[in-house]
């Protein structure tokens, strides 16, 4: 298991996160617009910097669902290697079987 820490720190991002994703987004394109004077693009680039840290999308680390794991995560699954295997050892996952040889 991670650090109980860690996990909530990582779910606190993700809410801010999406708590700021459309004012983040409709200062982003107003800073690529090109059809915008320049100093109002500057200001809103100082707007885009002034928002939390933590409520930008690429703060956000993938995390096993199951253990909080940050390492060696599938996302199609949302769980890390070990979970996956721990799984299928159990046979709790259909047609997945640990191989030996």
């Amino acid at each position: 298991m991670a650090k109980k820490s860690a996990v909530e720190k990582n779910r606190r991002r993700e809410r801010m996160a999406k708590k700021f994703a459309g004012k983040r987004a409709r200062l982003k394109a107003l800073v690529r617009d090109e059809n915008v004077p320049v100093e109002e693009r500057f200001q809103a680039a100082l707007k885009l910097a002034e928002l939390p840290r933590n409520s930008a999308p690429s703060r956000i680390r993938n995390r096993c669902g199951l253990t909080g794991r940050p390492r060696a995560y599938y996302r199609k699954l949302n769980m890390s290697r070990i979970a996956l295997r721990d799984l299928g050892s159990t046979g709790q996952i259909p047609g997945m079987v640990k191989s030996s040889w």
